[in-house]
């Protein structure tokens, strides 16, 4: 299962930080795991073209549900990125195997993976960049933790930034990659680089992840291409720079929930407009704002977030 899950492992001359950079943590999100894998190539062949170039660190790159990759599925039994939390961990850790769910056994193995890696490394710093997708159109966009360095390597990334989104949701990769439960100084930053099947989200993830080395001091500025950041800029161009969460509409059991069709990120919402229909009527917006990854696959729990731009920055 580790040969499955490992797409690669890329270590630098010098000792430095851990990057953890995992993709496909959904099933039907495979830009990521396309990303990560043409990105170990590009570091492999780098010393070829550029002979001083030089990596500090190590790069650990990981599919996340492989279960679900193989179906295509967002998830097989349960939201692998709404598990996440230290209680389930040691619930998982102390099960049986044969009495664990999909994504349970997913988990398991991934924080198995990972502790290991730490264990071997020993490193003085551990990053993770944990690459997504959206069913919706519309932009790329980064979420941060409340940890100002956190903040710093997702404004690099050259994407809006929205703030608050762990308030709205729980048990993410994000909530959990801390200090508190690695031992050392640990911070997490998500990204969305855009549609599921769009050919470019795995292009714009690459250039996120290589503008990610390049923010925590992996790679050097000067062997960083002026195209990744352009490539970033150029999407986000029309859009804004940080925006915090208003709500976030949870989907429940028997719900029937349906988003209203054609809605893309960003696009701007009114108060009373009718987002989405489910079994107890119309959905509406609760005030004035910009609609955030509206569902439009079988299964999720979030419905919509509704967010609202910052005008005061970070």
């Amino acid at each position: 299962m580790e040969t499955e899950r490992l797409i690669g492992k890329y270590d630098g001359q010098k000792k430095g930080p851990l990057l953890i950079c995992i993709g496909g943590m959904h099933g039907n999100e495979p830009a990521g795991v396309a990303a990560l894998e043409i990105l170990f190539r590009l570091i492999e062949i780098e010393p070829e073209s550029n002979p001083s170039f030089t990596f500090c660190g190590r790069i650990l790159g990981l599919r996340g549900n492989t279960r679900a990759l193989r179906t295509k599925a967002r998830y097989i039994d349960k939201d692998l990125n709404r598990l996440w939390m230290p209680e389930n961990i040691h619930y998982i850790k102390a099960t049986p195997r044969e009495s664990l769910l999909s994504e349970e056994l997913e988990l398991l193995e991934l924080i198995t993976l990972i502790e290991g890696e730490i264990q071997a490394y020993q490193p003085e710093k551990i990053v993770l960049l944990d690459l997504h997708t959206t069913t919706a159109f519309g932009g790329i966009f980064s979420i941060a933790t409340d940890d100002p360095e956190s903040v710093k390597i997702a404004v690099e990334l050259h994407a809006p930034v929205v703030k608050g989104m762990l308030e709205g949701i729980q048990g993410t990769t994000l909530h959990y990659f801390n200090t508190d439960n690695f031992g050392c100084p640990t911070v997490g930053v998500s990204f969305e680089s855009g549609q599921h099947d769009e050919t470019l989200s795995i292009n714009r993830a690459i250039a996120a992840t290589i503008n990610c080395m390049r923010t925590i001091g992996c790679v050097r500025a000067e062997d960083v291409e002026n195209r990744h950041d352009a490539l970033l800029i150029e999407y986000s161009k029309d859009l804004p720079k940080v925006l915090e969460l208003i709500m976030c509409h949870s989907i429940k059991a028997g719900d029937k929930f349906q988003m209203m069709p054609d809605y893309r990120n960003f696009q701007s919402v009114r108060k009373g407009e009718v987002l989405a229909r489910d079994r107890h009527g119309p959905v509406y917006a609760i005030e004035d704002g910009r609609i955030l990854m509206p569902l439009y696959q079988k299964k999720g729990d979030d419905g919509f977030f509704l967010i609202r731009e910052l005008e005061n920055g970070y």
